[in-house]
């Protein structure tokens, strides 16, 4: 019999009893691979319950990163968030554009706004940086868009309305605080490079010396929370012309402690754990999509689950899904 953190857990949802302390570990994490196109005008709606399940293993904060709504090549698409609604982004914008003169647009959602504007992105960090330095930039690139924020999974769902969103792939996350104080930056997912980001399920022993090496190779960091050294370590791993694949398998080495990561770019969607695997995680794909969670009960939900192939990721075992880039992208 398999006694796997998995199979017990399976064998409890399935029985509707609930899961015991032992079992439900440290946060949530839940993600959503759109293998068939006609699906993506759906995305959200069929991602918001698998969020919103993982409410258990993680009450404090919650977040998502969204890919889709693609730029032009020449532009580059950012998600800032401040801590209130009530921030002037309409005069924030209209500095900007004054500073760079350079054609954008944008929209609010709640305390975060995307925005969309033709010029490289290092300028336009720096503009931001000047004019509103409280304001966060929570990713970058050509199609991510990144939301989260302090309170119950439900609670940022409604708030970001994710449930009318479109796209091709999402990871999500559910936060319980061990390792930092609960506040909107230290909620996942973390991005520390173009269109990539990170939400993981576990604790990096060796997180402060790998900040300080890193570091000095030039990645910026915002919090004091592991996960966003392990971003930083993939963005890192990437800008020196490694693969995604063999910049997880280099993880396995180089980070210390337990941890499952499900990891977004912007082509793509990968799924690893540590050696020793103490951390849930369940895979199911259909001929329609791929999904992962931290419990089996985050994705019965979904469409076809029920005919689905489902496993558990195999410990130190890649799990990678990619497209070819689309081509004519939008502004």
């Amino acid at each position: 019999m398999n006694f796997s953190v998995y199979a017990v857990g399976l064998q409890l949802v399935a029985k509707s009893l609930p899961l015991p302390n032992k079992v439900r570990l440290m946060c949530g994490i839940v993600g959503l691979y759109l293998k068939n196109p006609a699906l993506e005008s759906q995305l959200g709606r069929l991602f918001e319950p698998m969020l919103e399940a993982m409410t258990d293993r993680g009450p404090d904060s919650a977040g998502f990163a969204i890919y889709g709504d693609e730029v032009a090549q020449g532009w580059v698409k950012l998600t800032l968030q401040a801590t209130t609604e009530q921030y002037d982004f309409k005069a924030l914008i209209a500095a900007l554009q004054s500073t760079l003169d350079a054609p954008l647009d944008w929209f609010q959602n709640a305390s975060a706004v995307v925005l969309k504007i033709q010029a490289e992105e290092a300028p336009v960090r720096a503009a931001l940086a000047e004019l509103a330095p409280t304001v966060r930039i929570m990713s970058a690139g050509q199609s991510i868009e990144i939301l989260k924020g302090m309170g119950l999974p439900r609670e940022i769902s409604e708030r970001f309305g994710l449930a009318s969103m479109k796209g091709s792939h999402i990871i999500g996350h559910t936060r319980m605080a061990t390792e930092s104080a609960v506040t909107m930056e230290g909620s996942h997912p973390f991005s520390t490079g173009s269109d990539l980001c990170l939400v993981h399920n576990g604790s990096l022993s060796n997180h402060f010396r790998l900040r300080q090496n890193l570091r000095r190779e030039g990645i910026h960091f915002e919090t004091d929370n592991d996960t966003e050294v392990a971003a930083g370590y993939l963005a890192w791993r990437l800008q020196q012309g490694d693969s995604l694949k063999q910049a997880l398998d280099k993880s396995l080495e180089d980070l210390d402690g337990f941890f499952t990561f499900a990891i977004g770019t912007r082509n793509g969607f990968a799924v690893i754990r540590d050696p020793i695997a103490c951390k849930p995680a369940i895979l199911a794909e259909t001929d329609d999509y791929v999904a992962m969670a931290s419990e089996y009960q985050a994705l019965s939900s979904l469409p076809g689950i029920e005919n689905a192939r489902v496993w558990e990721p195999v410990p130190a075992t890649m799990y990678i899904w990619e497209r070819e880039p689309a081509e004519g992208a939008r502004s």
